[in-house]
């Protein structure tokens, strides 16, 4: 029987691109069974397949002879394998595809996709032969994935079908290992062993790992020895130095190097940085400079009044350099207090209690300094604290009178008369020279006597206003004013029965109509300023002369309180509206003290149960109507407004038309506006355009409606003016009409008149701006002249006294207001 491996076939390496195969029995073997002989068939896997990817079976009738048959490699591939970088010219070659239907005639096509195909990979169709025709880069993609098959040229079937296969990138050492980071930070502390871990440097190298030593680095110290070392294979750095002290260096630079081939000749290699710290321990213990301090302090000094700076080396930082400071020296404990400053970690020495130069001038305390947090790992070096004497002297100062006591408490009857006497103080100087005291008071209602600090009374008092007086009395020094000190006073008024009782409030009684007799109507209570020692006792009576005819009474209920009964049966609100009530209070006191006050009570209408309805006109008033005070109110409201509108009438009538000339004096040129409307489109005669545009067409007979005719008035001659007089006088003899005629014809002959007149019309009905109402155009052209000639003074060579204006009137009344303006003032000179 044959049982176990049958036969194993090593091929050529994996590299190499051969198959292995690995031949097994698939059951036993029988000797008596194999007559006929075993025949083996083994399958190929093709280039690059995987070990085991074959298979070998044994059949066979049987027999002692094993014959071995080969079968040809069938379609099947798993990997090829391609160097990264390559340096050739060429494309690189990859491997060959081969069908075992190829006859090698070239009827057979092969054809590759997947990543990279005909960009990256290209294959041979006839061949099968597959290259690279890029420069790959591991780093970049470690495999590429693509399909083949193989078509026939002549009927274009598959001959194999589709089969995948994957191309791996081997690696070569392209890559240089880097750190996570170019520069670490790092520290470690003082006084360490030799090998305490300070931290951990990696660096990573992107080539493969599982492939030859590219990738495996090995790290080494370039800088920094011999203080640090690092470990080869985990990049971990130690202290390499023992007791190393920070004050001594604080901070190292190491470079750190990693090498990749495992550190051998060729690697390629990349450092960092390394920044180490020596953070601090507390190993120095702290140090008084100096032995003995001393200070001064006048007696004068506040509480908590700093008096010098203890100031103590210690070579540590940080929380290892706190320190704690204290007086171990029973002299000047309570005195003196010693404090740590936050900042500079010095001794602050100030002052606890009051000292005195008379009672004692010099301490001499002990004080010791102390590391706050200990390390014991550096007890052996210690002690760590130190101490020092510090002497303090205290200085003489003129100091302000001392009080015996700090505040005094006095008592005085609120009865007492003026002058009287209620208490003392007593100051005196604490100074050796002692110099006399007077006490003064500030207060208005008790005074001092300055030699002896007697206080007594110098007003009345009134318990009831104030029941305690709080002063202050001030002692000084005769001979220096300027010391002065103040003690409170605190004066009780003791009471005195001085107050009558009072009806503890307003009462609003009321009693109904209906009321039965013994009813009660109110409870009332008493109040009492005075406060005796046992407390108020009241006592409530109706007044004696209420007795006869009462119609109430009172009972007392020897709590303090009392009720007004009524004595009869009904009472009308229309008869008596309301009643008054005298009741008399006394108090417990001695004196006794008493009061008579009145009860008002109201007559009102009640309801069944004894609720109030309706009460007198007054209160009904007050009641729907509103209050005195809302009323008042309204009423100056209205007195207001009443007063604004006669101001407002008053300054309406007093405002004054302005006057068209302010003074006759003021000849001036002056606008006059007349304030004169004509009639509209209507009014046909007022206004003719036509004569401006033909001024020979001007009709006379046409009569002005808004001006009284000329023919009303009687003809006047007109005074010719002074240039065509000066013309008839050079003609020599040219009479009136020769004159006037000359006048009328220069007036037909002015052609540019008409011309300029006819220009600004057409641009007037021409401009679109032009509003489309009747208006009022001025050409402010005056034209060659004008029969009344100009009325400015302007341009007269002459002064107003050279010109007579009595002619105006004569002009008719379209100059009347000219006239009454020049002419009037002229009469006025001549009168």
């Amino acid at each position: 029987m044959w049982t176990g491996l049958l036969l194993l076939l090593p091929l050529w390496a994996q590299q190499c691109g051969l198959a292995l195969a690995t031949l097994r029995t698939i059951g036993g073997l029988h000797r008596a069974a194999a007559v006929g002989g075993v025949e083996v068939a083994v399958a190929g896997a093709g280039p690059g397949a995987e070990p085991g990817a074959g298979t070998a079976t044994a059949t066979g009738p049987g027999s002692m002879a094993l014959l071995l048959r080969r079968s040809k490699r069938g379609w099947a591939w798993n990997h090829f394998y391609l160097m990264e970088e390559y340096m050739g010219d060429g494309p690189q070659y990859v491997g060959k595809l081969h069908s075992d239907q190829d006859p090698g005639d070239g009827t057979i096509r092969y054809q590759l996709t997947g990543d990279g195909a005909g960009d990256t990979f290209t294959i041979d169709p006839r061949s099968g032969d597959i290259h690279a025709t890029k420069r790959l880069d591991r780093e970049e993609r470690s495999f590429y994935t693509l399909r083949a098959r193989a078509v026939s040229n002549r009927t274009g079937r598959p001959l194999e079908d589709w089969t995948n296969f994957t191309i791996k990138i081997h690696d070569i050492n392209d890559n240089a290992p880097t750190f996570t980071k170019s520069v670490y930070m790092a520290s470690v502390p003082e006084m360490s062993d030799v090998g305490t871990s300070v931290m951990t440097v990696t660096a990573t190298d992107a080539d493969d790992i599982s492939y030859g030593n590219s990738a495996r680095v090995v790290y080494s110290i370039l800088e920094g020895q011999p203080y640090f070392s690092v470990e080869p294979n985990t990049g971990i750095i130690r202290t390499a130095l023992q007791d190393m002290n920070r004050e001594n260096r604080e901070h190292y630079q190491v470079v750190i190097q990693a090498k990749d081939m495992a550190g051998q000749m060729g690697g390629l290699s990349g450092t960092a940085t390394v920044s180490i710290t020596l953070s601090d321990v507390n190993n120095n213990p702290p140090r008084f400079p100096q032995g003995v301090y001393q200070f001064s302090i006048p007696e004068s000094a506040q509480l908590g009044s700093v008096i010098g700076m203890l100031q103590v080396r210690d070579n540590d930082v940080g929380r290892n350099a706190e320190m704690d400071y204290k007086i171990t020296s029973e002299e000047g404990r309570d005195v003196f207090r010693i404090a740590t400053d936050k900042d500079t970690q010095d001794g602050v020495l100030s002052l606890n209690r009051q000292v005195d130069y008379e009672s004692k001038r010099m301490y001499t305390l002990r004080v010791q300094v102390e590391n706050r947090y200990l390390d014991p790992r550096f007890r052996s070096l210690g002690p760590f604290h130190d101490t020092a004497l510090v002497k303090v002297a205290v200085t003489d100062e003129n100091e302000p009178p001392v009080f015996q006591r700090s505040s005094y408490q006095m008592e005085v009857q609120e009865s007492a008369p003026v002058g009287t006497i209620i208490g003392s103080v007593s100051a005196m100087d604490p100074d050796h020279i002692r110099s006399p005291v007077k006490h003064t008071d500030m207060d208005h209602v008790f005074n001092v006597y300055p030699g002896n600090g007697s206080v007594y009374l110098q007003k009345p008092l009134d318990r009831e206003e104030a029941s305690w007086h709080n002063i202050s009395i001030r002692a000084e020094e005769f001979n220096n004013p300027n010391q002065i000190s103040r003690v409170p006073v605190n004066i009780k008024v003791l009471d005195v029965n001085d107050n009558p009782p009072t009806f503890a409030t307003l009462y609003e009684t009321f009693v109904c109509e209906n009321a039965k007799a013994g009813q009660r109507i109110q409870m009332i209570s008493a109040t009492d300023p005075d406060e005796p020692i046992g407390g108020q006792r009241f006592s409530f009576r109706l007044a004696p002369e209420a007795t006869v005819k009462a119609n109430f009474t009172v009972r007392d209920n020897n709590d303090n309180t009392a009720m007004v009964l009524t004595l009869r049966s009904g009472y009308s609100r229309i008869q008596h509206s309301r009643y008054l009530v005298p009741v008399v209070i006394s108090d417990g006191g001695s004196p006794v003290q008493s009061s008579t006050n009145t009860l008002t009570v109201r007559v009102c209408s009640c309801d069944r149960d004894g609720n109030m309805k309706l009460c007198n006109a007054e209160a009904l008033v007050l009641a729907a109507g509103l209050s005195t005070g809302a009323l008042v109110a309204i009423l100056l409201c209205v007195c207001i407004l009443l007063m604004l509108v006669v101001l407002f009438a008053a300054l309406r009538r007093q405002r004054k038309k302005e006057p068209l000339i302010m003074s006759k004096e003021d000849v001036r040129d002056n606008v006059v506006s007349y304030n004169d409307e004509g009639g509209g489109e209507e009014d046909t005669q007022a206004f003719d355009i036509g004569t401006l545009r033909n001024p020979e067409a001007l009709d006379d007979s046409k009569l002005r409606r808004d001006i009284m005719p000329d023919a009303l008035y009687p003809p006047l001659p007109r005074r010719p003016p002074p240039s065509s007089l000066a013309a008839a006088a050079a003609g020599g003899g040219g009479g009136a009409g020769g004159g006037a005629g000359g006048v009328a014809g220069a007036l037909r002959d002015n052609g540019d008149v008409r011309d300029f007149i006819a220009h600004r019309l057409g641009e007037n009905d021409t401009d679109p701006t032009a509003p489309p109402y009747d208006s009022l155009a001025t050409y402010a052209y005056e034209g060659s002249g004008s029969v009344a000639h100009s009325l400015s003074s302007l341009e007269s060579a002459a002064s107003d006294g050279d010109h007579d204006y009595n002619y105006l009137s004569d002009w008719g009344p379209r100059f009347k207001k000219l006239a009454n303006m020049y002419g009037t003032e002229d009469s006025d000179k001549d009168s």
